[in-house]
């Protein structure tokens, strides 16, 4: 697994998601200006309503830019499969009926996913429930979350 060709797919993904919100935010601040959607009476609320949405959306753009120079920060060479789990490190779980999960243990954008190498690859942040689970384990560690009723149970198999 080229873990320097994944990093550059999920910084490409991130821009992307950046790229549509910045265009989003762009769409609802020219709706919320537009003259044609000035208010004719007291119930008329497009403009108002335009205007909440542009503020959600530039926030949204703020937050994408804040994923994606955290992800640019990071440094996906100090971890080696010597290591324990970490930032930056790509982890292949294994569950109790071996199915694979890949998982990139990311500083953010959470839930995230890419194709890479005919795989899922989910980025997981420590502040999530499994993201804490294998955060500082090492290959051959178990662990498991329990999600509502259910608990699901890993292996650490590898650490990229």
């Amino acid at each position: 697994m080229n873990k320097k060709l994944l990093y550059k797919q999920l910084i490409l993904a991130l821009d992307e998601t950046h790229q549509g919100a910045v265009n989003a935010a762009k769409r609802a601040y020219d709706t919320a200006t537009d003259n044609e959607n000035i208010a004719e009476n007291r119930y008329d609320t497009l403009a108002l309503e335009a205007s909440y949405l542009a503020q959600g959306q530039s926030q949204r753009v703020e937050e994408c830019a804040m994923d994606l120079a955290a992800f640019q920060k990071l440094n996906i060479s100090a971890v080696s499969s010597q290591s324990s789990v970490c930032l930056g490190a790509l982890v292949l779980l294994r569950d109790i009926d071996d199915n694979e999960k890949y998982i990139f243990f990311g500083p953010a954008a959470g839930g995230l996913k890419v194709q890479f190498a005919e795989n899922e690859i989910v980025v997981v942040t420590p502040g999530s429930p499994l993201g804490a689970a294998i955060n500082h384990r090492v290959v051959g560690d178990e662990v498991s979350i329990s999600i509502g009723n259910k608990v699901m149970e890993y292996e650490i198999a590898i650490i990229y």
